[in-house]
């Protein structure tokens, strides 16, 4: 159900229409904030329009009668191949309940839902807010921090509290700059939120015996954990960079696996190149997800759909790979899964539609994409996911990029 405030004069027809609308109703920072990408915004711009230079290749007559959008990973059931990717503080777009309600709406829908570690609600919180219904998929994503005593800690507490699989982020070890935050002065998180997960890390820590030998407060982890909140930056991800490891290796992925993995599937975010796609599952990774942070990290990278063929065939089949960043259709989802993907996440709009009406929104979202996802397959004689195959996209017959732009009605 869409709230009260959107008009009647949008309706809303499809993803984006979720952005048109959340911009009318949210203060120009925050809107900028969620919207906005790096630098130039090339690739937060190719992200979206890069799907337009793949085209679908359907096939006729076969029987599509009783088409299924269902699909498996990591042996948990998914109701269609699109699943809510880990960003952070929901709670800018609904105060209330904030990461529990984007949680509760993939659950009623039936798919997974990842828990970003820069998340308004803790680990336990949105947990117990899909207790209730049940079997929800519930997938937590980390960093590998300075303090890597805090990176275990977090990971175990999501396995405690029965999340499906970890998503560790490897593409921000800074974060891009965002200008317009600077522009706009977004430059900290704006009270009363918070960023739940640390600030009760830091209280434990804290309370107990053993806080003294805490990395978080030697001086070896140059950490200061006022400074998430104190505005010092410009930009405000810019003050939470000094939270993660600026010299990893693919070592810290086998050390996480073998600490805190060993009974989950870990999936290694941000690869969008062979050569890293390899390097992850020599280390132990479960799976691999091609994302480019969705245009907020690297300006001037790939635009994942592109960086997608490559990396499966990097994989070879071994691992599953997900991806996300830039998918706004039910087209764009199948051309990701002709491509080799298994699944795709979403992210932007989970945002703009929570700002509009909150989880029931997110449920309008996500049963939205499915139809579409159906459509799509129906027309192109695709019966069930797995049956998405590399033929079943191209390139443009006559090898040159038409700029695409959509019809006036």
């Amino acid at each position: 159900m869409i709230d009260a405030r959107v008009s009647t004069e949008h309706k809303i027809c499809n993803a984006s229409d979720y952005q048109i609308v959340a911009r009318s109703l949210l203060p120009k920072p925050l809107y900028e904030y969620l919207a906005s990408g790096t630098d130039d915004e090339q690739t937060l711009e190719e992200n979206s329009s890069a799907f337009k230079y793949w085209y679908l290749r359907p096939r006729v007559m076969r029987p599509v009668g009783s088409i299924s959008t269902a699909t498996t990973l990591f042996g948990q059931k998914l109701s269609l191949p699109v699943f809510i990717s880990p960003a952070g503080v929901h709670a800018l777009c609904d105060e209330v309940h904030g990461e529990c309600a984007s949680a509760r709406a993939a659950q009623r829908v039936g798919t997974l839902f990842g828990l970003s570690q820069h998340a308004t609600r803790s680990i336990e919180e949105v947990a117990d807010a899909c207790e209730a219904q049940g079997n929800a998929n519930l997938w937590y994503q980390c960093y590998i921090l300075k303090d890597r005593d805090m990176t275990l800690r977090l990971v175990r507490r999501a396995a405690d509290a029965g999340y499906k699989g970890i998503f560790l982020t490897v593409d921000s070890v800074r974060f891009g700059f965002r200008e317009a935050d600077a522009r706009n002065g977004w430059n900290a998180l704006p009270e009363p939120h918070r960023l739940v997960n640390y600030d009760e890390e830091i209280s434990n820590k804290q309370q107990s015996s053993e806080s003294k030998k805490s990395s978080w407060l030697s001086p070896e982890a140059s950490v200061d954990k006022t400074k998430i909140y104190s505005g010092d930056e410009d930009a405000w991800d810019q003050n939470t960079e000094q939270l993660f490891e600026q010299n990893p290796t693919w070592n810290d992925v086998r050390w996480l696996k073998r600490e805190a993995c060993h009974d989950l599937p870990l999936i290694i975010k941000g690869i969008m190149t062979s050569e890293d796609a390899v390097e992850a599952v020599e280390a132990g990774a479960d799976g691999v997800m091609v994302s480019n942070h969705g245009g907020r990290g690297l300006d001037g990278a790939l635009a994942a759909i592109d960086a997608l063929p490559e990396v499966v065939a990097a994989v070879g089949g071994k691992v599953p790979v997900l991806m996300d960043s830039g998918v706004r259709r039910g087209t764009d989802v199948l051309k990701a899964l002709a491509l080799g993907a298994s699944a795709v996440g979403i992210e932007k709009p989970v945002f703009f539609a929570l700002a509009v009406g909150g989880e029931n929104a997110v449920v309008n979202l996500l049963q939205m994409m499915q139809r579409e996802v159906e459509a799509a397959m129906a027309i192109c004689g695709v019966g069930r996911v797995a049956d998405a195959k590399r033929s079943l996209v191209t390139r443009h017959p006559n090898g040159s990029v038409t700029r695409y732009t959509r019809s006036k009605l």
